[in-house]
């Protein structure tokens, strides 16, 4: 070959020409993505769907105990609340709080609205729990009820009006009659209701202890003094009252429950005043 010729190439046959790689065909991610959304879905619909049942389920057994327990008419209203989801606390094997609420329940000749919050309640039979809460809400009316209990208190006369409940009482001055208004405040101790004057009424005026006293002397003790309620001998011992006020127009009373009154019977027993 001459210098300077340029030597042709001659072209590779077809089946030696490499070929690229086909692409990779590309997975489509969004089905899977919606389906597992769907079974998410499902799933928390199951979950809430279960939970609901196991809460009508409990909260109805305890409604027909609490009718049962405390001999309640059938058509009673009680109302349960179970706090949080149902179904983890009946895994665990107690309810953290369960709440029990009724109107007009009488207790020993006495009614009021009573409302029991329980916590770390046992599913199982044992009936164990860490303690309780109660509060007894008195009304007017109840109220009145309660108080004719007392002797010489003049229960048809009672009156609310927070902070202070309200009575008026006769005092005899030759011969004559003369109401006095008195205001008197609630407080607990040792199992009792206790109403102590706060301010009296003669007339359209206010007075002191000093004054009614000075004109009534000894007969004014029957207004000064103060009167004590035992609430105690209605409830369980293991029922202890820690406090009561006025709260519009009812008198509402608190209570610790003992976590061992559903399993020890001394507990179950009417309680007593000191």
């Amino acid at each position: 070959m001459a210098h300077g010729d340029t030597q042709a190439t001659e072209p590779l046959p077809d089946d030696m020409v490499p070929t690229a790689p086909a692409p990779a065909p590309r997975r489509r991610v969004w089905p899977w993505i919606v389906a597992f959304a769907i079974v998410a879905v499902l799933a928390v619909a199951a979950w809430f769907a279960a939970d609901a049942i196991a809460r009508q389920i409990v909260t109805g057994v305890v409604r027909d105990q609490v009718r049962t327990q405390l001999a309640l008419p059938a058509d009673q209203q009680i109302d349960v609340e179970v706090a949080g989801a149902m179904i983890p606390q009946l895994i665990g094997g107690s309810i953290d709080d369960l709440t029990i609420a009724s109107d007009d329940v009488t207790f020993g000749g006495v009614t009021g609205d009573v409302t029991v919050t329980a916590h770390d309640v046992a599913v199982r039979a044992t009936g164990e729990m860490s303690g309780a809460t109660a509060t007894v809400s008195f009304d007017e009316a109840q109220l009145q009820t309660l108080l004719a209990t007392v002797e010489g208190f003049p229960s048809d006369t009672v009156g609310l009006a927070a902070p202070n409940v309200t009575m008026s009482l006769d005092l005899q001055l030759f011969g004559v009659a003369i109401p006095i208004g008195v205001a008197l405040t609630p407080s607990a101790a040792d199992g009792q209701i206790v109403l102590s004057p706060a301010s009296f009424q003669l007339g359209d005026s206010e007075v002191t202890a000093d004054a009614l006293r000075d004109q009534f002397g000894g007969l004014a003790d029957a207004v000064l003094r103060d009167w004590n309620i035992c609430i105690a001998q209605y409830l369980p011992a293991g029922v202890t009252l820690s406090g009561v006020e006025v709260d519009g127009d009812l008198l509402v009373a608190d209570f610790d429950v003992d976590g061992s009154i559903a399993t020890d019977p001394a507990l179950q027993q009417n309680g007593t005043c000191a």
